[in-house]
Order: C-alpha cells, then structure tokens, then sequence
C-alpha cells in the first residue's frame, strides 16, 4: 500500500508531469519557447496555482536568468564582429586548410574549441554561430554526420566545468562546495574536481561511443545558403590584431570582476575605440548580435520563468518526500532515485548551476544520515546537477550547438541534437555515479 501510494505522488507531482508534457512537445516539433510555456501553464494548474499567479510567477522568475540574457546579447555582438573584422572566417579557413580530409580531426577541434570557450576564453556558446556555419560545406564534403558534431560541442561545453577548476568550472564546483558546507557536510572548494574528474572521464567514453560508433557512417547534405571562402586570404592584418586583443581583455575583464557582460562590453569598447570596425556600422553590428544569440537569450530567461513556476508548485519536495522512504534501504537505491530527480529538475530548469542549491538542500542531509563518504557525495551531487543540462530542450548545451549546426536548416534541434547528446551523457553520468558510489563507500 505504501508503495502504491508513493507510486501515485510521484506519477502525479506537477514537476514530473511537466516535464514530460516538455518532452513530448518538444518530440512533436513544437517551438520550445512554446512548449515551455504550456508546460510551465500546466504544472502549475497541477500545483494548484490558479493561471493568473502562473503567469505573474513565471513573469518575474524571467528577471533571474537577465544577466545571462545580456550576456549572450553582449557575446553575439562580440561574435558578430569577428566576422566584420574577416577574423571569424580567417579562422575557419585555417582549419578547413588544416584538416584536408580527416573529418575526426575537424570533430576534435570544434571539441577542444568548445572546452576553451568554457575555460581560457570564456565566451560559452557566442563562437558557435560564428565559427561552424562556414565550415558546414567542407563537413558535408565529408559527409560528416552532423549528430557526432553536435555531441562534441556538447562535450566541450558541459565536460570541463564538471573537471576543470577554472572560468565556468570554478563557478560550477564553488556552487558545490558552498552548498554542500551550508547544509552539514565539511568540503573545500578544491576537493570538488578531484572526485567529479571521474564524471568526466564517463562522459569522455560517451563522446568516443558518439563519433566513432553511433554517427561514425557518412550522413549526406546539402549545400544550402552557405558561401565557401576557398578563396579568401588568410593573412592577418591590423584589425584582426585588434580584435584578438579585445578577446584577451574580455576574458581578463571577465575573470577580474566577475562579470561576464562587462567583459564583452570592454571588447566591444576597444573594437570600436581603435576602428577595428567603423562606428557607422554599431547598429548593424548589435543587429546581428541579438539575430545569432538573441533567441537563445530570450530562452533562457523564459527557461528561468519555467523554473520559478516549478518552485511554486512545491513538487520539488512533494518528490523528494515520495521517494525518501525508498531511500533508507541501501546507498546505491538512494543514489539512484537522486539522480533520478536531479534529471527531471534539470532537464525543465535548463541549467545545472541553478539546480545545485535546491539538490544540496535536500540530499546532503540524506547523505549524512546513510555514511555516504565526502567523495560519493560530491559526484552524486554534481551528477544529479549536470544530468539533464545535456538534453534539455532550453539548455545552452543544446541551444549553442544548433544554432551553429542548422544554418542551413538541415539540423533538427531535437532529434540532431537534444536526443543525441542526452543518450551519449546522461546515460554515462549515471552509470559512472552508480558505480563511484560502490567504489567510494
């Protein structure tokens, strides 16, 4: 009887009906702006929050995701430039040049590119819609399945700041430690990566299984809408030297205060104040800024309003609650229905940085309360975080990589990117914490 009833909570909680009404929405093709929206409608109904206060909640919870928005804003333009600058295209040329016909080598570039975005440069997903339009028509010379690609761009982008104590993984493991001191258990900040390493190398194993077994056979395109550039010069001159220099500045603004919007601003700045672009074409320039980041800023903030709805309902406890008893059993059940939740919370938030406060909150007790050791808890905990942010339809995981990939509309976002990457991380990340659990008791 208790299991029934528990079964019963857990098959009606608002979050879980949500976020499988998102799913199934975004599988029919519908926009996800769209389907966020239904589904954050819907969830709330279920909570029992009348449709006016849904919308008001979902209106103001926008405003948490704003300096995201502008930052993506602020990025694309900083993108855009390099393209106005010849830089962007220079870029692509030189890798086109270097790659001559081995299409894994094209594959780990745009990979080690991704993971730089995260840590060196960190200008996330902005260099997507930049660098991989123009090398769409040598990856379809190569009948490159543009899958394997999108799954190593998600790679690059997720992977590091789960490894790598620097740029977005600093943010990402400080959110663990602080969390995780907040809530009982003893942690340093620089203990985080020594034990979430192993997250990655599952991930790493998914991303092998991606390109050389699941999208390894030649997949045919078109060229549509893309101009090759086979005949452009590749020389540098002054304005590129100048906006290499603003990218330095960027990064180091960024890493000084903290603020990645005014990073990109400086950049801007220094594009315009030394003329490595007219300021004639300022208008055009932001134009095209919010044309290539603009629809994935304005979801993630619509993501951010989806998110406060599902706080509202309360179903983040009212789960936690339902599966709590089953937890007490053994670690590696507990470990199981964790991840099982961090995954649905994740993939309708979006964002495993902002999944981690409500996560700590409810599972550091638990972990104390069964001896998991400091180890276990922090990969339990970063993978229940991360599970999901590859996948989810209002992820910039998944956002970024397509619009790069589907600049000519032969890239599905759905079924070429969320599906792919969501089989080839997510399903490593379990089994990897699953096992950790067993190893580090």
């Amino acid at each position: 009887m208790l299991f029934c009833w528990g079964m019963i909570s857990i098959l009606t909680n608002p979050i879980i009906i949500s976020v499988i009404l998102l799913c199934i929405l975004c599988l029919c093709r519908v926009n996800v702006l769209l389907a966020l929206l239904i589904s954050a409608l819907t969830g709330g109904l279920i909570g029992h929050i009348n449709i006016s206060e849904v919308m008001n909640i979902f209106v103001h919870g926008m405003g948490d995701n704003t300096e995201t928005a502008l930052s993506y804003i602020l990025l694309g333009a900083f993108a855009a430039s390099m393209t106005h600058t010849g830089l962007a295209p220079i870029l692509s040329m030189k890798i086109s040049n270097a790659i001559k016909s081995k299409k894994y080598l094209l594959i780990f570039i745009l990979t080690g590119i991704a993971i730089l975005s995260q840590n060196l440069i960190p200008v996330h997903i902005a260099f997507i819609p930049i660098l991989v339009p123009p090398l769409l028509v040598i990856m379809n010379e190569l009948k490159i399945d543009r899958r394997a690609v999108a799954c190593g761009l998600a790679f690059g982008l997720k992977a590091p700041y789960i490894m790598i104590p620097a740029g977005f993984g600093l943010i990402f493991q400080g959110l663990i430690a602080d969390n995780m001191v907040q809530n009982g258990a003893e942690v340093l900040k620089n203990d985080i990566w020594k034990s979430s390493w192993v997250l990655g190398l599952g991930m790493f194993i998914g991303f092998l299984i991606a390109i050389f077994i699941s999208y390894r056979k030649p997949r045919t395109y078109e060229n549509l809408d893309i101009k090759e550039r086979k005949d452009q010069s590749t020389t540098l001159h002054r304005s590129h030297y100048i906006t290499l220099i603003a990218a330095v500045l960027t990064l180091v603004v960024q890493l000084w205060t903290g603020s990645l919007p005014l990073g990109a601003l400086v950049g801007l700045a220094v594009i315009f104040g030394f003329k490595a672009i007219d300021h004639d074409k300022m208008d055009k320039l932001i134009n095209e800024g919010v044309g290539l980041m603009g629809y994935v800023a304005f979801v993630m903030l619509v993501a951010a309003g989806y998110a406060s709805v599902m706080k509202a309902t309360g179903g983040i406890d009212t789960l936690v609650n339902a599966i709590t008893p089953y937890m007490m059993h053994s670690k590696l059940l507990a470990t199981a229905l964790m991840l099982f939740v961090g995954l649905f919370i994740t993939m309708g938030i979006g964002t495993s940085f902002g999944t981690i406060p409500i996560l700590a909150v409810l599972f550091v007790p638990i972990f104390v309360k069964l001896g998991f050791s400091i180890p276990s808890m922090i990969i339990v905990l970063a993978a229940a975080a991360a599970l999901g942010d590859a996948g989810s339809p209002a992820s910039d995981t998944t956002l970024g990589p397509t619009a790069g990939l589907n600049a000519d509309g032969q890239h599905n976002h759905i079924w070429d990117t969320c599906i792919p990457t969501f089989l080839h991380y997510n399903i490593p990340l379990i089994i990897t914490a699953l096992i950790s659990v067993l190893i580090f008791k």
